[in-house]
């Protein structure tokens, strides 16, 4: 009898595990090109339209899905907030964990994590890095200013007659974080003006003269904004995200040649980390492993695409681009940062940015 019962009870159990299986979910059986076909991948954006990263998104957009095994239809989606902290944190929790939901994220929002900001619900080293568009090779941050401006270098802005007002966003957007540094790592004449979601307002704002101006890309600044840079309406002060001058900006100093003490310098560099991710995309941290390997392999196929580099081309975008490895490689070096080199960037940027 308990010979007949032992063997009733294995009898059930493979049964029950045979049900579970049959009716387990049919997508997590399937292949990367399987899912994708007939799909449509969101990219999120965390800027209002208009600005580099949603022009940026959208340029990704237009190519990706060619990348990609099933060929999916892309389209952006706009989540401004909270200088990128609002996305990078909805996808700690979101339902779409199976790669039809991607991001581009704020360069600086990875750092906010280990600047042991309150807001933070996110671990950036457990998101699934797809790959940045730039590691800024060819590229500079800028102090931009009105042509109009009355500051031809950026030693004008010792000067206590001579002012520049910057346009800032929320803590993590790197145009707040730089025009903070600028006025108390540098020690420059540098009013901070906050409440502008993007690049794009802020321009507004300076063509309207409530702003002189902000902190840019170059890239951006061409691909935004070229009727501006190319007829010389906005001139730049100073370069930031580079070891040695932009070599069509060999007259523009750097921000590390106004600099020479050592723990100056180290915070610098901790802040200059986020450049070389410049324009970061990613997965949320569930996503299945072998979806997450075919949107890395298309997002650096699409960066090769003769058609994809035409369209970058006549955007004026600034290409350099990095897979996803080498963009989590940047985020570990910066959660390995000395504790006293965050601690003072923390007390400069969020006490500064208040």
């Amino acid at each position: 009898m308990r010979e007949d019962l032992t063997v009733l009870r294995s009898t059930y159990t493979g049964l029950a595990i045979t049900l579970a299986l049959s009716f387990a979910s049919p997508a997590a059986a399937q292949t990367p090109e399987q899912f994708y076909a007939g799909k449509t991948v969101s990219i999120v954006v965390p800027t209002s339209p208009g600005g580099n990263f949603d022009l940026n998104a959208r340029l990704v957009s237009r190519h990706l899905g060619r990348s990609i095994p099933g060929q999916p239809t892309v389209l952006v989606r706009n989540m401004p907030g909270a200088g990128g902290m609002l996305v990078a944190n909805q996808f700690v929790n979101t339902r779409e964990q199976d790669g039809t939901t991607i991001a581009i994220m704020e360069r600086g929002t990875p750092q906010l994590a280990y600047e042991g900001n309150p807001n933070v619900r996110f671990d950036p080293l457990k998101f699934n890095w797809i790959g940045s568009l730039s590691s800024y090779a060819n590229d500079a941050y800028l102090m931009l200013v009105n042509e109009s401006h009355p500051a031809k270098s950026v030693e004008d802005l010792r000067k206590q007659d001579i002012v520049l007002r910057l346009g800032g966003d929320m803590p993590g957007s790197t145009n707040l974080t730089f025009a903070v540094l600028a006025r108390d790592l540098f020690k420059l004449n540098v009013k901070l003006v906050r409440g502008y979601p993007g690049a794009a307002p802020m321009f507004i704002a300076m063509q309207g003269g409530e702003l002189d101006g902000q902190m840019i890309g170059l890239g951006s600044v061409r691909g935004a904004q070229p009727a501006l840079w190319n007829g010389k309406k906005v001139r730049p002060l100073l370069q930031f995200g580079r070891t040695t001058r932009l070599a069509e900006l060999g007259d523009i100093p750097i921000g590390r040649e106004l600099l020479s003490d050592p723990a100056d310098l180290a915070l610098l560099e901790f802040a200059e980390l986020s450049f070389f991710i410049a324009l970061p995309f990613v997965a949320p941290q569930n996503v299945p492993p072998d979806r997450v390997a075919a949107l890395q392999k298309a997002f650096m196929d699409m960066t090769r695409d003769k058609v994809f580099l035409e369209d970058a081309a006549r955007s004026n975008f600034e290409l350099s681009p990095i897979d996803g490895p080498a963009t989590r490689a940047i985020v570990e070096k910066m959660s390995k940062t000395p504790p006293e080199v965050v601690r003072r960037y923390v007390d400069i940027v969020r006490k500064g940015g208040e």
